[in-house]
């Protein structure tokens, strides 16, 4: 089951952790607009999560409380510049990438480009079993587990100040060529490309990972510019989104390392980390498979375009 569309959950889940937090109540309905796929049904009937003796809130079904207050979270309208506009630099490079990608629709990098693009857990959390080598599940490595989870809800929500105030159209929408989730098109036309999201989760959880398990970095680091890239690839971000993206994702770890909770389950999952490798456990990912879709360049285009 997939999340989608990103832009619709997440603009969403911002307006009922606002209101949430700003009543000290629990979180109101959803907004009709919310697709069922991002309703997913909690995994026990009441709405936390447990694991031990920590509890964790549903803000939404199926999405946990993240770390921060939304007054803490990194405000991207402060961190990222204004989105490069015709004329620019910037704005002629994210073009040459855009058109050098068109080129990849239908390959192997495709397809892992659509996988990437879901961010539907569990499917999501095993977007780095592969880079640090064990297999990343509720089951296994709870606390893990529900790292990622918390830490997915603060980067995706650090975005927001910057996508709304630009609200940046993205390359599908410029270029009438298919994305690889054709129906997310419609609502994401209504959600800005600047910075990407999905990138900014996908770097925030690289950083992370890394001090779970530092002997594996450029794997995983390699990993998280990968998840970056497939936006690229998907036909639904610029080049300029995925790097600011980038930033905001260094910027919301960052935060979260002044957050004691953060760091509990950060030393907890480094323990679950070290025997899920004393007991051999491997990805159930094709870790082959994966490693051959990405390692398919990404081409820019070198020729002069005349507009």
């Amino acid at each position: 089951m997939k999340i989608k569309p990103f832009g619709t959950f997440l603009v969403a889940l911002l307006c009922v952790t606002i209101a949430t937090q700003s009543r000290g109540q629990n979180p109101t309905p959803a907004p009709a607009g919310v697709p069922a796929s991002v309703a997913t049904a909690p995994s026990t009937p009441s709405q936390t999560k447990s694991y031990g003796l920590i509890s964790v809130p549903e803000i939404y079904p199926g999405i946990l409380a993240g770390y921060l207050p939304q007054g803490a979270l990194p405000n991207s309208l402060a961190l990222v510049p204004p989105a490069p506009v015709p004329g620019t630099a910037i704005y002629a490079l994210d073009e040459a990438v855009s058109r050098a990608s068109l080129a990849l629709q239908g390959s192997p990098r495709w397809q892992q480009a659509t996988s990437d693009a879901d961010l539907s857990f569990p499917h999501v959390a095993e977007t780095f079993s592969c880079s640090i080598g064990i297999p990343i599940t509720e089951a296994e490595t709870p606390h893990l587990y529900m790292l990622l989870r918390r830490s997915f809800t603060d980067a995706a929500l650090s975005t927001y100040a910057a996508k709304n105030h630009y609200n940046r159209s993205r390359p599908f929408a410029e270029n009438n060529r298919p994305s690889c989730t054709p129906n997310d098109e419609t609502s994401l036309r209504k959600d800005g490309s600047y910075p990407s999201g999905h990138t900014t989760i996908g770097w925030a959880w690289a950083l992370i990972l890394t001090e779970i398990a530092p002997e594996q970095t450029d794997a995983i680091l390699a990993r998280g510019r990968s998840f970056g890239d497939s936006r690229l690839v998907c036909n639904v971000h610029w080049q300029s989104d995925v790097n600011e993206g980038r930033i905001m994702g260094a910027s919301t770890v960052a935060r979260l390392h002044a957050d004691p909770a953060f760091r509990a389950d950060l030393d907890a999952a480094k323990v679950e980390y070290d025997v899920a490798r004393a007991k051999e456990l491997k990805p159930s990912r094709d870790c082959a498979a994966e490693a051959a879709a990405l390692a398919t360049p990404l081409a820019i285009e070198t020729k002069p375009v005349v507009h």
